[in-house]
């Protein structure tokens, strides 16, 4: 994941898939969010238009990601 920041524009773009990733269809899900999606129809992103005024002034971001097991790990072959 990569966060862009446009200060003179005003605009976030949030990268979900790699940065050369090329957008085939592009929806709007609320005024000024619009998501972007590659030619297999993954979302590879999310733009945010006068973000300071859709985020407010203050963007803080948390991501938990699940702890995968080991099969067989401590196991005698």
């Amino acid at each position: 994941m990569k966060i862009e920041y446009d200060t003179e524009r005003d605009l976030l773009y949030i990268w979900l898939g790699p940065t050369e990733a090329k957008a085939a269809q592009t929806i709007t899900i609320a005024p000024g969010v619009h998501v972007d999606f590659d030619a297999h129809n993954r979302l590879i992103g999310i733009e945010i238009l006068d973000a300071s005024e859709v985020l407010g002034k203050r963007l803080q971001f948390e991501v938990a990601l699940p702890t995968v097991e080991k099969v067989g790990a401590g196991k005698d072959a």
